[in-house]
């Protein structure tokens, strides 16, 4: 019931989303730090991939690389610009899989409940 895929898909994505939350932060706070390089968290793609192949989606965890994108003077590479679009589509997205998780929990109450 709780282990199903879309319920375990959906735990997925509340997590990478929330790394992806806390890498954007971190991007912007350090966004004047020398050498400071801008980290970027994938987990769409090994999800999509996991269950396109049957296998389980909670055996996929966020990966966190370096972002590809230049680096300025001081060499750090962080674009205000791009983390800030980032964060409000990771927000967005964020809502939107709690959202799909209340109402799937929503459904067990209501049923655990009798209504």
């Amino acid at each position: 019931m709780f282990n199903d895929v879309s319920t375990a898909s959906l735990k997925v994505s509340v997590a990478g989303l929330s790394a992806r939350q806390t890498a954007i932060a971190d991007n912007i706070a350090n966004i004047e730090t020398p050498g400071y390089q801008a980290r970027k968290v994938k987990f769409e793609e090994a999800l999509s991939s996991a269950v396109d192949h049957g296998r389980a989606p909670g055996s996929v965890t966020p990966t966190v690389a370096h972002s590809l994108e230049p680096t300025r003077l001081n060499g750090s590479n962080v674009n205000l610009d791009e983390e800030t679009l980032s964060h409000i589509d990771t927000t967005m997205r964020y809502q939107l899989t709690l959202r799909a998780l209340d109402s799937k929990y929503g459904l067990i109450r209501d049923a655990i409940k009798g209504a």
